[in-house]
């Protein structure tokens, strides 16, 4: 009961701050400052009261439409809360499983095992906060955003380097691998196949995620994005020619897929 109400307290701090993440999601494309004025509605530009940013809740009482101009919301803003909220609780359990795993394993358990669990806790936070402002910016505006991206490669240069300078090494190598593949493809395909953000992500996906999860993660994210773009121009949603899908999307679902899953799916590769 205790562990349930904790990941419900979790859900809400995540939709809470998928609140807030919208916001960035909207102003940094437009440039405009997320720290000054309150949200407004896209149509008719009325500032939003309170009771119309109560995040998730919000949106079901008005049921989807502005209460000013009646303009439907769009659905991106309860789906960024949402996942938010799953993420975070997905986060913490995978956190909880490490914590009673090295309990149970390691007689000399410690407060500071915990804490450095902690730590590692809300650097995660901060990391999956920062792909869910990519994922949909890039899904919503074509462009993956330097002000996200480059103090996320700066959180975990610096997280890693204070748990293992071996580990940063090898991080690193990852995370060059990655970027000189992608730029090689940005320059064979004169940047038609991908944008240079795309460039610029992989190399922080290989820092974040070393070897092997990043190749794990690169494969998950062109499977998905080559199904993705078949089933849209099946549906005549895209064309075979001359029409593109962002690929920032399916590298941060691949980001996230490698982190959680991409020791088991190695295992299951080499067994």
């Amino acid at each position: 009961m205790l562990m349930l109400m904790l990941l419900l307290l979790l859900f809400v701090l995540g939709i809470s701050v998928g609140s807030f993440l919208n916001v960035l999601i909207d102003r940094i494309p437009r440039e405009e400052s997320f720290l000054k004025g309150r949200s407004y509605c896209e149509k008719c530009k009325k500032e939003l009261s309170f009771f119309d940013l109560i995040p998730l809740l919000s949106f079901v009482m008005l049921k989807g439409k502005c209460r000013y101009c009646h303009s439907p919301i769009s659905f991106y803003y309860p789906l960024v809360e949402v996942t938010t909220g799953v993420l975070f609780v997905l986060t913490f359990l995978n956190i909880e499983s490490r914590i009673m795993n090295q309990a149970f394993l390691t007689p000399n358990f410690s407060l500071l095992t915990s804490i450095s669990q902690l730590s590692s806790f809300i650097y995660q936070l901060v990391i999956f906060s920062s792909l869910i402002v990519i994922f949909f910016t890039d899904l919503k505006y074509g462009i993956i955003p330097d002000k996200i991206l480059f103090p996320a490669i700066i959180i975990v240069f610096l997280f890693i380097i204070s748990q293992s300078l071996s580990i940063l090494i090898s991080n690193l190598l990852s995370a060059f691998g990655a970027f000189l593949f992608f730029f090689l493809l940005f320059l064979v395909t004169k940047g038609k196949g991908m944008g240079f953000g795309d460039v610029k992500y992989v190399f922080f996906m290989g820092l974040f995620l070393g070897f092997p999860k990043v190749a794990i993660g690169l494969y998950i994210s062109f499977l998905t994005g080559a199904f993705i773009s078949l089933i849209l121009i099946v549906l005549r949603k895209k064309r075979f020619k001359g029409s593109t899908v962002p690929f920032g999307p399916f590298l941060v679902f691949g980001t996230v897929i490698a982190f959680f899953l991409g020791d088991a799916i190695w295992k299951i590769i080499f067994s």
